[in-house]
């Protein structure tokens, strides 16, 4: 392999991930959505309250004030690393992927607001990904520290986001439809930017909007099943035994889907025309890396000889926690996807990128990796061993010892991840 193919090959593959980025635009979804379904009008008394949450929440925020008339006021809650302001809106910032005392006054600050609303005013409820974390508003009798104990045991367990928002859901003031009643005799209209996979509107920011995806019953099963029943605070413990209320929620909302992975896999795919023959490997990546970097390894095997296959892929996977390194999911397949491309002996020029359309993978200041077969020679120049990075969870630092961190900054959007494998045989 020349140094000058791999660096084509790199290029391409950031080149068509930036272009699935570019097609989950906040703005330009709002945008869009508002063109079909325009924002309603509140009573000759009432005004328009609106909230925005999530990784989008600013852009997101932004386009909707240009379109709001009248009575207003606007609260947004985001990252901590989106330190963008918005004219007319309250900013305040929670914290990803664990909730912390910011979080909780994010929460707090979210229910005081919509307690205001009356029948005469309007609910206007911008949601993105990574709103179960930055707002959290804990059940009677748990504390933010508990509820941030069990989202750290759960993400450590690598169970998927729809049971992981089930449990936070039933933990929560605001989850799960709590957003209504809060909000409650006003109605609601909520514009939704999707991070889940299938789009399962209860499970995007824990469905603050719709109703719950399941009961505490369900709750104690799924954090059984996972194996943390017994590490969790007993104030969860407690609240989880408690039986299901048969309470329904006071009204329902008018929600829209405006964006998804789909939407940035499909022009990621359009991007990718113009470089090579291109094939989707799975519109639906989930599950543990593992298992995802044998299904896009079996792909690249299966390519044909004699052109560029660009291999693309869209998902949300998991990583069981054993080590206690550093690193994110997109990290970690990267890693899985070089160090199983050497072991099966992978043929070609190729190059393999994973990232987190939102910018930043797991804890890190990284969306993820790109790799390519001189990946694994140039950790072992740097004195990293990979194989035991990969076990102890370190795959941020077996990645930056190659120089094969994917680094985009935030990138005020969040529709989940987006895989590139550019392969070329002989």
């Amino acid at each position: 392999m020349t140094q000058h193919s791999t660096d084509a090959l790199r290029r391409a593959a950031r080149q068509i991930f930036t272009k699935a980025v570019e097609a989950a635009d906040p703005a330009l979804a709002v945008r869009k959505a508002l063109g079909q379904s325009p924002f309603p009008t509140p009573g000759p008394s009432g005004k328009s309250y609106v909230v925005s949450i999530g990784k989008a929440a600013p852009a997101m925020m932004r386009e909707a004030l240009q379109h709001i008339d009248g009575p207003r006021q606007a609260l947004i809650v985001t990252h901590p690393e989106n330190q963008e302001t918005v004219e007319g809106a309250t900013l305040l910032h929670g914290a990803h992927p664990v909730p912390n005392q910011n979080s909780l006054a994010a929460g707090q600050a979210v229910k005081e607001l919509l307690s205001q609303a009356g029948a005469e005013d309007q609910v206007i409820a911008l949601i993105s990904g990574g709103g179960s974390a930055l707002m959290a508003l804990p059940a009677d009798g748990i504390s933010i520290e508990d509820k941030g104990k069990v989202s750290a045991l759960l993400l450590g367990a690598g169970i998927d986001i729809t049971q992981m928002n089930l449990v936070r859901q039933q933990l929560s003031q605001l989850k799960g439809g709590g957003m209504l009643a809060v909000a409650s005799p006003a109605p609601v209209t909520a514009y939704i930017l999707s991070d889940v996979i299938g789009d399962d509107l209860r499970a995007i920011a824990s469905g603050p909007t719709v109703a719950p995806i399941g009961t505490r019953k369900d709750a104690r099963a799924i954090c059984e099943e996972a194996g943390v029943w017994s590490d969790l605070p007993t104030s969860v413990q407690a609240h989880l035994a408690q039986s299901d209320s048969a309470d329904d929620l006071p009204q329902t909302a008018q929600n829209h889907l405006i964006g998804s992975n789909g939407h940035s896999l499909r022009a990621a795919e359009v991007e990718a025309q113009g470089i090579g023959a291109v094939q989707i490997v799975s519109d639906m990546l989930t599950g543990d890396v593992q298992d995802a970097a044998n299904t896009l390894l079996d792909a690249a095997e299966a390519a044909p000889a004699g052109t560029l296959s660009v291999l693309l892929a869209g998902g949300e996977t998991t990583v069981q926690l054993t080590g206690t390194g550093r690193g994110g999911r997109n990290q970690e397949l990267a890693l899985h996807v070089a160090t199983g491309a050497a072991a099966r002996g992978l043929q070609g020029d190729w190059v393999f990128l994973s990232g987190g359309t939102d910018g930043r993978d797991g804890p890190t200041d990284a969306a993820g990796g790109i790799v390519d077969a001189d990946s694994l020679h140039r950790m072992r120049t740097a004195g990293a061993n990979p194989a035991a990075l990969l076990l102890n969870n370190d795959s941020y630092a077996a990645l930056a010892a190659s120089d094969d961190l994917l680094m985009t900054g935030a990138t005020g959007t969040n529709v989940a991840d987006i895989q590139c494998f550019l392969i070329a045989k002989p």
